[in-house]
């Protein structure tokens, strides 16, 4: 079987359905199809677009008509921990919507979609198909996750997964569960939360102070994505996901041994969710991002994959949003 992994589409329908119609898709059936070839989302299909239902429908009837896979991406997460409940707090939720410091932050980052489902029976049939989305696709000869594939986590979650690889409501609420200071979320070891947060969102560490760097809105951050797939990767200014002109600002001290996940140079891995931006590339000859950032304006990408065990950067293709 020959895939196109799509990259993040984030409420872009009009962007995915363009995209699709050029990788040779057509709709028959209800659902959008190819002859000979079948689409792998990398998740986050809601937030920030103008047409999120539209989008996750047409992710959605692919899936239940065997023309597409998809696993779930963070967004997808939050989503389901915006609607359930909070068993450990009456009238809360799992992504709290009252809080002074985060309650107005998590709706503003999730309001595109609650716009169009809010208050309707759609919502919450929405989110259980969100549970139904695994964590990751571990393919005969490819791996896709939103993310980072990180072997220990993912390890780490079998038990607490579905047979489908799927989290459940349980999970969901130990998965949010945040550690209540930075060294306790830095610590070697796995937690639950630990574990989901780096499949869905990559590894992330504290720069030595008094280290910071400013991101494009002037913020000061204290803390930086790493880049999980490099092997050489073992310093603050080798590893940090950061422009290169930021990056030689960083010290060359060793990263924490337990954020070198690397890539084990067997099956490719495609992910998304790193709102990478200019021409697509690939991030190795064995790891391809396949976000390129429609919803600020960039591109909806795909990587067009016929079974090649090394990646070939002419194989990206795109639509701008």
């Amino acid at each position: 079987m020959n895939y196109d992994i799509i990259g993040d589409i984030h409420g872009h329908a009009d962007a995915l359905e363009a995209l699709l119609c050029d990788l040779g898709y057509r709709h028959r059936g209800g659902a959008w199809r190819h002859p000979d070839r079948r689409a792998l989302f990398v998740g986050d299909f809601i937030d920030r677009g103008p047409k999120q239902v539209e989008a996750v429908q047409i992710v959605r009837r692919m899936v239940d008509a065997g023309s597409a896979l998809a696993v779930m991406g963070n967004h997808e997460f939050n989503a389901i921990a915006w609607f359930l409940p909070d068993p450990a707090n009456p009238g809360e939720y799992l992504r709290t919507h009252h809080s002074a410091r985060y309650g107005a932050k998590n709706r503003h980052q999730h309001q595109a979609f609650l716009a169009e489902v809010e208050g309707t029976s759609l919502h919450e049939e929405l989110v259980n198909w969100f549970l139904t989305l695994p964590l990751y696709l571990d393919l005969p000869d490819l791996r896709v996750v939103h993310a980072c594939w990180h072997t220990a986590a993912l390890g780490y979650l079998t038990p607490y997964l579905t047979e489908q690889r799927c989290l459940t409501p349980e999970t969901m609420v130990m998965a949010c569960r945040e550690p209540e200071s930075e060294a306790e979320k830095d610590a070697p070891g796995m937690t639950v939360f630990k574990a989901v947060e780096a499949v869905l969102k990559g590894i992330e560490v504290a720069l030595p102070p008094p280290h910071v760097f400013h991101d494009k809105d002037g913020i000061a951050r204290s803390r930086v994505r790493v880049r999980w797939w490099d092997n050489d990767s073992s310093t603050y200014r080798k590893a940090a996901m950061l422009p290169e002109d930021l990056r030689r600002e960083l010290p060359e001290e060793p990263v924490p041994a337990h954020t070198l996940v690397g890539h084990d140079r067997g099956k490719p891995v495609f992910v998304g969710h790193y709102w990478q931006s200019g021409s697509p590339e690939l991030l190795s000859d064995k790891v391809a991002c396949v976000d390129y950032s429609v919803a600020k304006g960039g591109k909806l990408v795909a990587y067009r994959w016929d079974g090649e065990p090394t990646l070939d950067a002419r194989k990206l293709h795109w639509m701008r949003g």
